[in-house]
């Protein structure tokens, strides 16, 4: 009898450890970023001119620039930890990071799991193909290839819109659908703006945006219950829009200054 009261004790402080092990991260507070004096902030390394790798194999982007911009505001060392576009949730909600500044599309889905800011970019997202193939419309795609980057808001757009026989190819990023576009694994891919006119530069004339999907803008996301801190976050951003230094990070990056819907979404 004592060794199987023993056995179950052992067996209930193993599932309050796993337990405890899947539980999401708290809410994160100024006070614990301030002690710390630095704030992780995740981004995507994979996603050009918002997110790359520089030559120094660094992180850096439009979204490296907004970060630092952040840290600087709130007076914190900056730790940019790179993401993925299905980790990046994730990352954020197990306390891996304290932030997300990684091009996340404002959703009501990812509403759900992360609270956001005001917005601080915005994107078009639409389908791209072959020059000289009609894909005007979604019904022209049933039968066809067409490619999106697991969970961003292209794979959401595309799939609420697709039609059933269209065969719909997932991958880890922007990339790796770009480069089954090119080398004809797919026969189009959902994606955005700032990748068409990429893919439009490096193939010109093989490949024609064929029709709008959606227009998106994107928040900073801090983990639910971050009240302090998403205030912090937006009061920043403001300051960002009106000195006009989101205009520079813009037209660095992007060649034009930062969209209208994206500045007066204060």
């Amino acid at each position: 009898m004592r060794s199987v009261v023993r056995s179950l004790a052992l067996l209930l402080g193993l599932c309050l450890l796993l337990g405890a092990a899947i539980l999401p991260a708290q809410a994160q507070s100024l006070a614990e970023l301030k002690a710390r004096g630095t704030v992780k902030v995740g981004m995507l390394v994979d996603f050009p001119p918002f997110g790359i790798m520089n030559n120094d194999n660094k992180p850096d982007g439009y979204d490296a620039d907004v970060a630092k911009a952040l840290a600087e505001n709130l007076g914190l060392k900056l730790d940019l930890v790179p993401v993925t576009g299905p980790n990046r949730i994730p990352y954020l909600l197990s306390g891996q990071i304290d932030v997300l500044v990684a091009s996340l599309g404002i959703t009501p889905e990812r509403a759900e799991k992360v609270t956001f800011s005001k917005p601080y970019a915005g994107i078009r997202v639409a389908v791209i193909g072959m020059v000289g193939t009609d894909m005007s419309t979604p019904d022209k795609l049933i039968g066809k290839r067409v490619g999106v980057a697991r969970a961003s808001t292209q794979d959401i757009s595309f799939t609420k819109v697709a039609k059933p026989g269209t065969l719909i190819q997932r991958f880890d990023d922007d990339a790796s659908a770009v480069q089954a576009l090119l080398s004809g694994q797919v026969d189009a891919i959902g994606c955005s703006n700032v990748v068409i006119d990429q893919i439009l530069k490096v193939a010109p004339g093989r490949f024609e945006e064929k029709f709008p999907l959606s227009q998106q803008v994107q928040g900073i996301a801090v983990r639910p219950g971050s009240t302090e801190f998403l205030g912090a976050v937006d009061k920043f951003l403001v300051e960002l829009k009106t000195s006009g230094r989101l205009n520079d990070i813009s037209k660095k990056w992007l060649g034009a200054p930062a969209a209208e819907f994206v500045l007066k979404s204060n």
